[in-house]
């Protein structure tokens, strides 16, 4: 078992302001992962903190529409699925600036290549998805996802060092309980992801 924050606070070597997930993980048992866009301003909030947190109240009723029954973070993670944040310091304005995501980035990566049977890996809305992209293009020189719309890029097969990349919709805050339209297409997505990963 590996805990997720102590790998990544070794890496950050000193004081940090960002939130890391602190949550035991065995990684060889992980095969999708889902980056949603930015950690709440309270890390109780999050997927990892208390029970009912805010994070956790549009991810279990998005699973669950996708036709996986958990009630709990830790049943995702026995799923083989892990999720986590972009952008690891909580946002200050509305949106999330392009400075914030880039200070992240050397964390995400470092978390990403924590597991090594990846199949899947979810993008959650359009900063996890502009977060991966600078991360393949440091790697590639280009682009992992197309910059087209999340609409148009869901039935298209992409692939990034043979790993499966699912664009999809964000998955936490209001928005998302709102939009129905949305919250059906995350939910299929994740359902994609699901038989992606049992095959």
């Amino acid at each position: 078992m590996m805990n997720i924050q102590k790998e990544l606070q070794q890496f950050s070597a000193g004081e940090t302001d960002m939130q890391f997930n602190n949550v035991d993980v065995a990684p060889e048992t992980i095969q999708a992962i889902m980056i949603n866009e930015v950690v709440p301003s309270c890390p109780e909030e999050d997927f990892y903190g208390k029970p009912n947190s805010a994070y956790m109240s549009t991810t279990i009723p998005l699973f669950r529409k996708a036709g996986i029954e958990v009630n709990s973070i830790q049943d995702i993670l026995n799923h083989g699925i892990y999720i986590t944040n972009a952008v690891k310091a909580p946002k200050s304005e509305y949106a999330v600036s392009k400075e914030s995501i880039e200070d992240s980035l050397p964390y995400l990566g470092k978390e990403l290549a924590l597991f090594p049977n990846v199949k899947v890996i979810m993008l959650m809305g359009d900063v996890a998805k502009k977060a991966f992209n600078m991360i393949s293009k440091k790697a590639t020189k280009k682009n992992a996802v197309p910059s087209t719309s999340t609409y148009k890029l869901r039935n298209t097969e992409i692939l990034y060092n043979g790993i499966r990349i699912l664009p999809s919709y964000i998955m936490t805050g209001q928005n998302i309980l709102i939009e129905k339209s949305k919250f059906e297409m995350a939910s299929e997505d994740i359902s994609k992801m699901y038989r992606l990963i049992m095959k």
